[in-house]
């Protein structure tokens, strides 16, 4: 398995910023993965975002040492027209992107502007608007649409632009449990059909536990843990870097501790369900 993403010895620091926002920070990602970026507020996810979808160094500028390289090519030396077809971005808020007056002129959008021909333009705006099972909004108003159907849409726009690399910003904040699940649900089959690899800054970790490959915590701009759910979850520093352990992983943590957690580790609800369901409880 290739190589979709490399962070090598990153750091940045705004200007007039007393400290840096990200530090010394190494990641590789190979193709086809679910990685959950986590951390504290302030420790560094939105700026390391910003260097992997090139608004730094080509918008924000600052002092900015290592290289970012987004399917072997460095971020600072591509455009921002080259990098957008490769790293895609989802809005914490989909309004962020939607605002033409259809849904299919906005799944069209960034074809538009990125020129492409009108016969390549409507494959590509029909295949995204199937994949996303919303062909029965295409010729509504965004505006008229519930958030859920909302972040489908721009997911859409995302996907009509074929990235190797999407990047969910909290993609399930403003979303209801049951939608929240069904995103999450479509991220893990769009990896499966599509290759797509995806990084998520998510704060609700129960719902993405059960499809990530990895967990990346940050701590002060600086990489701390980095490894599969389980061993992220289920270690020592995870609760001390801020990050939102599932109640079910947590239980069983406590538990751990007077040698009463079972042998397998679960990592949230619907983990739980599973294994009470099996035993016919």
């Amino acid at each position: 398995m290739g190589k979709i993403l490399e962070i090598e010895e990153l750091s940045f620091r705004y200007p007039e910023a007393t400290r840096k926002a990200v530090d010394s920070f190494t990641l590789d990602i190979g193709e086809s993965q679910i990685v959950v970026l986590a951390g504290p507020s302030g420790c560094g996810k939105s700026t390391l975002l910003r260097t992997i979808n090139g608004l730094i160094p080509h918008m924000y500028t600052g002092d900015y040492s290592g290289d970012v390289r987004v399917a072997g090519s460095s971020v600072r030396t591509t455009s921002m027209r080259d990098l957008a077809q490769t790293v895609g971005f989802l809005f914490q808020n989909p309004e962020n992107q939607i605002f033409m007056f259809t849904v299919e002129r906005d799944v069209a959008f960034g074809l538009e502007n990125l020129g492409v021909p009108r016969p390549e333009m409507r494959k590509r705006v029909d295949e995204a608007i199937g994949l996303l099972g919303i062909e029965n909004l295409s010729q509504r108003a965004p505006h008229e649409l519930s958030d859920g159907q909302k972040q489908r849409v721009a997911l859409a726009g995302v996907l009509a632009m074929r990235p190797k690399l999407i990047i969910l910003d909290e993609p399930t904040s403003l979303l209801d449990p049951k939608t929240a699940m069904e995103l999450v649900d479509l991220v893990a089959r769009l990896r499966k059909e599509l290759g797509t690899t995806f990084v998520v800054v998510e704060h609700r970790l129960d719902l993405l536990v059960r499809v990530a490959d990895r967990i990346v915590v940050m701590n002060a701009g600086a990489k701390v843990l980095d490894g599969t759910p389980r061993d992220v979850l289920f270690g020592e520093d995870a609760d001390g870097y801020g990050v939102s352990v599932p109640a079910v992983t947590r239980v069983q943590k406590m538990l751990a501790k007077d040698g009463l957690a079972p042998d397998d580790r679960l990592l949230g609800a619907a983990e739980l369900a599973s294994v009470l369901e099996g035993k016919g409880a």
